[in-house]
């Protein structure tokens, strides 16, 4: 679906604005985090813990309703105590990373795609991603951000302002580049 915007009468399709920031995902202010979570659903190590940790053991409990979720799909919950800065959790399983010939590229576009599908349906403007995979599941963290930007950057839909939150400043870095190339092309 391709939102469009009028200016001046004339309609154009709106692609969300994509901004990089370095820091801690649960302190960013939009409607939506993605939480890069694990197949149960239950809280783990890294950013999955972090969102855990910030949002109460409520949000195991919901999230485990769905559980266990397979890599590249998306569900939300309620943000609980992140609330009302931030309204839901949507949570996605990335790939492990197996050497990249076993479907992972693909697997971690659809966790991009199938999180802002989720976003939209919730009526989210604003959504704010980690970068999936890149932490114990090992995917690089160069391959990771093409994929990142790149899926982010084409969606056309209800999502107007998309956060790349990066732990730490080489991944910050990376993104910038990303994008950074994509304007220049």
């Amino acid at each position: 679906m391709v939102r469009v915007s009028l200016w001046w009468g004339i309609a154009f399709a709106v692609n969300p604005r994509i901004e990089v920031v370095q820091g801690d995902i649960v302190a960013v202010e939009v409607d939506a985090v993605v939480n890069a979570a694990n197949p149960a659903l239950r809280g783990g190590g890294g950013v999955d813990g972090a969102i855990h940790r910030a949002a109460g053991p409520a949000l195991a409990e919901a999230a485990s309703a769905f559980a266990p979720l397979a890599a590249g799909e998306a569900v939300a919950t309620p943000a609980f105590a992140l609330e009302p800065r931030i309204r839901w959790v949507i949570h996605t399983v990335g790939p492990v990373w197996r050497g990249g010939g076993e479907g992972e590229p693909e697997l971690l576009r659809e966790c991009y795609r199938n999180s802002l599908a989720v976003a939209e349906e919730l009526g989210c403007r604003s959504v704010a991603f980690p970068a999936i995979s890149t932490g114990i599941y090992g995917y690089p963290a160069v391959r990771a951000a093409e994929i990142a930007v790149d899926s982010v950057a084409s969606h056309d839909g209800a999502a107007e302002w998309v956060v790349l939150c990066a732990f730490d400043a080489a991944t910050a870095a990376l993104y910038r580049n990303r994008l950074a190339g994509r304007e220049r092309s």
